[in-house]
């Protein structure tokens, strides 16, 4: 199938341009040309952007598919209703500009059923790389959902496990975190040790690794085990940036699940555990991104969606409060699309609209490098040159 989107103003995330007045030729899924004088091909699609802004497909490298994004209380529910859930809040990612995410946990297995299920077409969802359970010490945070382990033998009998049932990645637990009751965002938790015994499960099976890592020692210990991206990064030291630009780790640093903690509170049913750890921490995480931003740490865009009022359709939302934290908006875009794509090894195929690579496309009413708020108002999103949303 040829189709050919017209008159846009297209968002070039290398070469940080916009091209005015501009087309997209794709043919089977893939952009086979650009420019700003494309005939339109015999039986050929035409799209009309009608000077609409269109960028890369947005990324959100941290998505919690299976989750309410409700009050954070924890519900009992069965896998199908669970399993239900996440094909409705995989298509409001779809219908907010979201073509490509990396789930960060989920119970049973339910990720890599509905990974199968978007690759064959059956469900309207974004591309997708999943992680199965995560792995947590006995008690530590995540452990209601995750896999439990205890010394670095078990650690790896547990990386073995998800990748046996298909993760992508292996996510380790490194520190404490805010939604479990009774840990502390600070406390490191699995150990060196423990954390390395399970990543290079992973590397030797071809997978990358990412840590739930709030506090500064559990970052560290992450960090030498060898780990590949840091998620959330409350505490860092400049021996954290250094290390991180050295060896290629990437920052996600989810901005945006305090921020709607704090916005809702306890008076939207939050609980008060979840609230005063958030209190406690919201203007330290802030900080360091500004920090590790600064110090030219490479950052992709997670949302930690599913969290409380964190919600689907808010991806762009990161955006947003990277630019109000230091970024300018081309650097925002890029960090949820050429960065990301980075993150997840896809940068030959995706992350950029360039000839060759994938025509998964985000169209907007306004233009976001002129104010990054335009990034909420999704008008079309275009998944393999196919228009899979458009708003009414």
């Amino acid at each position: 199938m040829v189709t050919i989107f017209t008159h846009g103003n297209i968002v070039d995330v290398i070469q940080e341009t916009v091209i005015a007045d501009c087309s997209v030729l794709a043919e089977d899924g893939v952009i086979r040309e650009i420019g700003t004088e494309i005939p339109a091909p015999d039986g050929a699609k035409v799209v009309d952007l009608k000077g609409k802004t269109m960028t890369p497909g947005l990324f959100n490298c941290h998505v919690h598919m299976c989750a309410d994004a409700g009050t954070g209380v924890h519900q009992q529910i069965s896998q199908a209703a669970q399993a239900i859930r996440a094909v409705k809040n995989l298509r409001t990612l779809v219908n907010s500009g979201v073509t490509y995410i990396r789930d960060a946990g989920a119970p049973a297995y339910i990720d890599v059923d509905l990974h199968n299920a978007q690759l064959a077409g059956d469900i309207v969802a974004p591309e997708m790389q999943t992680s199965c359970r995560c792995i947590c010490m006995t008690g530590g945070h995540g452990h209601a959902e995750g896999r439990e382990a205890d010394g670095p033998d078990e650690c790896r009998k547990a990386a073995r496990e998800q990748l046996k049932a298909g993760a992508n990645w292996i996510k380790v637990m490194a520190t404490g975190g805010v939604m479990t009751k009774g840990v502390e965002p600070g406390s490191p938790q699995l150990t060196e040790e423990e954390l390395r015994a399970a990543i290079e499960e992973a590397h030797k099976a071809g997978a990358r690794t990412f840590t739930h890592a709030q506090g500064m020692t559990g970052i560290k210990n992450a960090l030498r085990a060898g780990v590949d991206s840091i998620e959330h990064g409350f505490y860092m030291d400049q021996w954290c940036y250094d290390f991180m630009k050295e060896h290629d780790v990437f920052y996600v640093p989810t901005l945006a699940a305090p921020y709607w903690i704090q916005k809702y509170g306890t008076e939207a049913g939050i609980p008060d555990f979840m609230v005063r750890k958030v209190e406690r921490t919201i203007a330290d995480h802030q900080e360091n991104f500004r920090r590790a931003h600064k110090a030219g740490v490479k950052i992709a865009l997670g949302t930690d969606a599913g969290t409380p009022f964190n919600s689907y359709d808010k991806t762009a939302f990161e955006a947003v409060l990277m630019v109000q934290n230091g970024m300018t908006p081309m650097e925002a875009l890029q960090c949820g699309t050429l960065h990301a794509a980075r993150l997840l090894g896809v940068t030959d195929t995706h992350g950029s609209i360039t000839v060759g690579k994938r025509a998964n496309f985000a169209v907007f009413e306004g233009d976001p490098l002129e104010d990054i708020q335009a990034l909420l108002d999704c008008a079309m999103t275009v998944i393999g040159g196919e228009v899979v949303f458009q708003k009414g």
